[in-house]
């Protein structure tokens, strides 16, 4: 029997036909955007952020209707943090803007331009995705991320962001259409999806006749629905579960200082250090100073065997642990043999996101950066780092743990594929 009422099969198509509208618009503004120059996308940029601080208020008004039906609805703190925009959140998003108007414009480079025998010069140039659909929660700063990586890339984008966050997304749309306007560029440029309806999802996943790549960004529910479901091209990390590795030939201070920042710095992200694994040597040395400071800011233990018998009231860990990413204050442990044992840990339990090797072991750390399959991989540094800002991308449309297109932080680079281009002058194929 078919449960769908036709009240309701009518609403999912007409969802459905609402994306599909959009699809059309974004592949005909996708044309446009393919042939304005750096000076033109950099005047819309500029133009969005003095459209974001005039609008200021109204941009505040719209968040605070989001956070009284998030508190109505039961968010929890950490959703409600992420989705509130106070002048600070937005003087940063208008900052962002500015600092992608600066980055450089990788649309139309070319690499590698070199003859051939017959003549012929072959080379490479770099050219927008397309159309790329971002599919996200919460924080609405990712509205400004998404619109300006993809604008400067020279790509169009439709935006579907989470339904508590609708009344800011909106708001945001506003100043975008306003400044894409002023730049005399076509506002079907950045679209955001204006329905709560689950089911835009679902249309915006399997057009591959309008969109070229989808970037899901959130929980882990989120991307594994995309990534089964999706019709066309997904960029995407389902967890992170990154690791620190303490080398017996480490500098024990900057373990200290590393192991602490990579997991007490922030704990809701993806680049937080979930474990932590501690060569054999050092373990006794190391491993009390840091459960200290760890307990001090209120991390809960989980170790191994090893770990227990080094610091006595830890929590054991179990076998599920190794494979948490837990987004919150709790660490699981590992004390190892040496660091073939950590990569076999690593190679085991890790989920390809960041990983770090801290040693003043030179073959080591070689060997670490060789052999350690993961999209980051760091000598005596923070996993933190893993970051488009901090890698001097200055923004990141998200941080991918595909092999293929993109992997790590994903800029405005990740955003733009190569064509091949040959020029000739008359040459005909013998």
């Amino acid at each position: 029997m078919n449960s769908a009422s036709p009240t309701g099969a009518a609403d999912q198509q007409s969802t459905r036909d609402r994306i599909a509208a959009m699809g059309r618009a974004a592949r005909a503004a996708a044309r446009l955007m393919a042939r304005a120059d750096t000076a033109t996308k950099n005047r819309a940029l500029h133009a969005i952020a003095d459209q974001l601080h005039e609008r200021r208020e109204s941009v505040k008004e719209a968040n605070g209707r989001d956070m009284d039906a998030g508190r109505q609805n039961g968010l929890d703190a950490a959703l409600l943090d992420r989705l509130e925009l106070n002048d600070d959140r937005i003087d940063a998003m208008i900052e962002g803007l500015r600092q992608v108007a600066k980055l450089p414009d990788p649309v139309g480079e070319i690499d590698g331009l070199a003859y051939r025998p017959s003549g012929i010069q072959v080379g490479k140039m770099r050219v927008p995705l397309g159309v790329v659909g971002i599919i996200y929660e919460s924080r609405p700063n990712v509205t400004i991320d998404a619109a300006s990586l993809c604008l400067k890339s020279g790509n169009a984008t439709i935006l579907r962001g989470g339904s508590e966050a609708l009344h800011s997304n909106g708001a945001i749309a506003a100043c975008i259409a306003a400044g894409l306007r002023e730049a005399e560029l076509p506002e079907t440029a950045v679209q955001v999806v204006d329905t709560t309806d689950r089911a835009a999802v679902g249309a915006l996943i399997s057009m591959p006749e309008y969109v070229d790549v989808i970037v899901p960004r959130g929980g882990q529910s989120l991307i594994e629905r995309v990534s089964r479901d999706a019709r066309v091209p997904v960029i995407k990390h389902l967890h992170g579960v990154c690791h620190v590795y303490i080398d017996d030939r480490a500098d024990l201070e900057k373990a200290f200082n590393i192991a602490l920042n990579a997991k007490t710095h922030r704990y809701g992200v993806c680049n937080a250090m979930e474990t932590l694994l501690v060569a054999g040597g050092v373990a006794e040395e190391i491993l009390p100073r840091l459960a200290a400071a760890y307990r001090e800011k209120g991390v809960e233990l989980r170790g191994c065997q090893q770990t227990l018998r080094v610091l006595g009231d830890c929590n054991a860990a179990q076998e599920s642990d190794w494979a948490e990413e837990y987004l919150a204050p709790i660490l699981a442990i590992r004390v190892v043999a040496d660091m073939d044992e950590a990569m076999d840990h690593i190679a085991r339990y890790g989920s390809g996101h960041t990983e770090s090797i801290v040693s003043e072991d030179y073959s080591r750390t070689r060997r670490f950066l060789s052999e350690v399959d993961a999209s980051s991989v760091m000598v005596n540094a923070s996993t933190r780092f893993a970051d488009g800002f901090e890698y001097g991308l200055g923004a990141e449309i998200g941080i991918s743990t595909d092999k293929i297109h993109a992997r790590g932080p994903v800029g405005l680079e990740g955003l733009t594929s190569q064509k091949w281009i040959v020029l000739g002058d008359g040459q005909i194929r013998q």
